[in-house]
């Protein structure tokens, strides 16, 4: 930077200098370059004060992005082939490197007579976690009803096209029915799914 653009900067605040990047030059060796982003408008970029820190967006573990959905319409089962719950989310990742968390919480597990449920995790049509086996399972053919099953589990698609999660469920046992998100007196629970892209 030449002296003339410094005596600017020390000088006056209201003064100002536009320019599209600024390189800072470490102690001894390599460079640091802030750039300004290709957007209309006006951004401001506040620095941390003297007790902060300036973090990278993509230092490995930051959170890049929250995408998240509900579902609250019964959807019942009598067959041992999986289907859809209606849960499901889309999340269109940053960088192949990065991880997906997946929470779910599929509300309203109930089965009736002699059932239990299966419940699964895909990634577009890949299964990648069963998390529920023998979901409401009692022996009898009483009814029962456990409320929720959850899962929580880091995935790592390596892909920066949209990603689609869902969940499955099945009835594996010979008789009765399963259901999910049940509808109580006409209130249904409503299951959800929270997708974070975190960098890697």
């Amino acid at each position: 930077m030449s002296q003339t653009k410094a005596q600017l900067i020390e000088g006056d605040s209201d003064q100002s200098i536009d320019l599209s990047s600024l390189v800072l030059h470490g102690s001894t060796s390599g460079t640091a370059t802030l750039q300004a982003t290709a957007i209309a408008g006006t951004e401001t970029f506040t620095l941390p004060g003297t007790g902060g820190t300036l973090d990278r967006l993509n230092r490995a573990g930051n959170v890049l992005q929250v995408v998240n959905a509900n579902y609250g319409t019964q959807t019942s089962s009598t067959s041992a082939t999986f289907a859809d719950t209606g849960l499901t989310a889309t999340i269109t990742p940053s960088g192949t490197s990065s991880k997906i968390l997946i929470l779910v919480n599929q509300a309203g597990v109930y089965k009736l007579n002699d059932a239990y449920m299966y419940l699964q995790l895909l990634r577009g049509a890949t299964k990648i976690l069963d998390f529920e086996r023998f979901g409401g399972l009692t022996g009898t053919t009483a009814s029962n009803g456990i409320g929720s099953c959850s899962l929580c589990y880091l995935d790592s698609p390596s892909t920066t096209s949209a990603v689609t999660y869902k969940t499955q469920f099945a009835r594996p046992s010979a008789s009765g029915t399963v259901y999910v998100q049940v509808n109580d007196a006409g209130l249904p629970s409503s299951s959800t799914i929270t997708l974070m892209e975190i960098a890697a």
